[in-house]
């Protein structure tokens, strides 16, 4: 398994320049602000179809991470409308450059809702979602009332969008650091994702700052956290999909984080 593509989320301004920097074939980038509503932009030089063609010609695979305020499943209308249209801006621009997939997080609901109106949230969302690439909801790490940080929650999502329209084309990124600060066992996380989604289709490798359900969504470079290493290399290998290494630092940082994961795979 140690032939797995294993790449980084960079900065967004020449993607295909960050990869060779990293000698990967996978990077994962915002389009835009990842704390705004302002809609999604392509700040390589030439726009969308240059990146297209330069990634193309490059043989590097394109992520595309959707911004972080995008909440679909809460009931305030205020978040939940404008959240959707970014949802789906995105969806356009990372199609256009020929990305692999969207990732997204699982959101959250407010301290006195019932789960099942974001479960349902969801299930409308993809519904009145145009889907032309894979979108790949992510587990998070914090709050008691997200959508995604625990087991159950996951499943109540999965059964409720299971019957939209679309669904097929609604996928899962893994990710460790958030796993391991959320209270999601390692050992164990890949087989019962896997049972819950029947799929995971990127991992986000990372170490944690925090301890084992912190709540804390602080990542570290591999080896510099409080995740087990082995029970960590077990997760990236168990799920078999293509990494993103989301750990701070630049291109060397990130080349020593994939040393440290292959030499555990």
């Amino acid at each position: 398994m140690s032939t797995l593509a294993i790449g980084a989320h960079v900065e967004q301004t020449d993607p295909v320049a960050e990869a060779v920097a990293r000698d990967t074939t996978l990077v994962q980038f915002f389009l835009g602000d990842p704390q705004g509503y302002k809609g999604p932009e392509v700040r390589y030089d030439g726009g969308a179809s240059a990146l297209r063609a330069a990634a193309e010609e490059a043989g590097i695979d394109l992520y595309v991470h959707a911004p972080y305020i995008v909440n679909v499943a809460t009931t305030n209308n205020r978040i939940r409308i404008p959240s959707r249209k970014l949802l789906q801006q995105h969806m356009d621009a990372a199609a256009e450059i020929g990305a692999k997939g969207l990732i997204v997080h699982g959101g959250h609901v407010n301290k006195d809702d019932d789960p099942g109106v974001g479960f349902d949230n969801w299930r409308k969302a993809i519904e009145a979602t145009d889907i032309k690439i894979p979108l790949l909801i992510e587990n998070t790490a914090g709050g008691d009332n997200a959508m995604a940080r625990h087991l159950d929650r996951i499943a109540g999502v999965w059964d409720a969008i299971s019957s939209a329209e679309g669904a097929d084309r609604v996928g899962f990124c893994l990710d460790t650091c958030h796993a391991w600060a959320g209270g999601i066992e390692l050992g164990d996380a890949v087989e019962k994702v896997r049972g819950i989604t029947g799929r995971i289709d990127l991992v986000h490798a990372n170490d944690s700052r925090d301890d084992f359900d912190s709540g804390a969504d602080r990542h570290a470079n591999f080896g510099n956290g409080h995740l087990p290493p082995d029970e960590f290399a077990a997760v990236v290998r168990e799920a078999g999909a293509p990494v993103i290494c989301e750990t701070p630092g630049g291109a060397a940082e990130h080349v020593a984080d994939f040393a440290w994961l292959r030499e555990r795979l």
